[in-house]
């Protein structure tokens, strides 16, 4: 699915040369029964790609520098993207030799955000339905060293939560108790200050447990989204969002404020 033109979504939150990186080295060994010989970004969701969905959203709001952060099977995800021509954006490759986990990856890459005051990273296996400029503003107006977007869903027993206070700053990230009750999540989807990147050491580790944690202090601000949120990381999320491949095409093309969709499966 090829796009041409340019976003009809201009503002001033962020300029083409804002950065967007994407996370998309990791295993995804809980796929391997339905998904034996693709990395789990690039699982087919229609006749696309689970990733051209992020890049066609990524484009379709205005954001024309990507970096993928790749690790298991680097080779697969640059042939199928290429430098991204295809759907008017530039791709980048951070490409890292063992495994570096969520905070490992970012700052592998690091070389490749020279010149950027903030940047967007996106979790490579899941889609959130939101409005980036928004997330953009948010976060340059709270002044904090991160903020995330988040989701409000009413099992939250397999995810960590987000415990914010009245004024939209994160006090707690929570583990996962397996306790079935409402919660705030984590969308996977940040914008973070550029000079984050120099408290975090090279090596593996972690962003959810490892960098957000450490930042609290700092400030770390949430804004609630209530558009669509689905991860691919179990074979039962993945057919379902096969099964909702016309919607997640939509919300990918869509032009925020342009009328908010509803999770059909909310």
């Amino acid at each position: 699915m090829a796009v041409s033109g340019d976003s009809h979504h201009q503002g001033d939150s962020f300029t083409e040369s804002f950065p967007a990186l994407l996370l998309v080295g990791g295993m995804g060994t809980r796929l391997r029964p339905v998904l034996s010989s693709k990395p789990k970004p690039l699982a087919p969701i229609g006749d696309v790609s689970f990733l051209e969905l992020l890049i066609l959203q990524l484009h379709s709001q205005g954001i024309r520098r990507l970096v993928m952060c790749t690790g298991y099977q680097t080779q697969q995800i640059e042939e199928a993207l290429g430098d991204g021509s295809k759907w008017g954006v530039g791709i980048e490759y951070s490409k890292e030799c063992s495994p570096l986990g969520t905070a490992g990856a970012l700052k592998h890459a690091e070389h490749l955000l020279s010149g950027a005051q903030d940047f967007l990273v996106m979790n490579g296996d899941s889609f959130l339905e939101l409005d980036i400029r928004q997330l953009v503003r948010f976060h340059r107006e709270h002044g904090g060293a991160a903020s995330i977007a988040v989701r409000r869903v009413p099992d939250a027993a397999r995810y960590g939560t987000v415990e914010t206070d009245g004024r939209n700053r994160v006090v707690r990230f929570a583990e996962k108790l397996g306790v079935q009750r409402t919660g705030l999540i984590n969308g996977g989807v940040y914008v973070f200050k550029s000079s984050v990147l120099q408290s975090i050491p090279s090596g593996p580790g972690s962003l959810e447990k490892d960098v957000l944690p450490g930042l609290v202090q700092e400030g770390v601000f949430a804004l609630e989204q209530v558009g669509m949120f689905i991860d691919i990381g179990t074979p039962e999320d993945y057919a379902r969002a096969k099964s909702l491949y016309q919607y997640l095409s939509e919300a990918a093309l869509s032009t925020p404020g342009s009328g908010a969709q509803k999770d059909p499966a909310r």
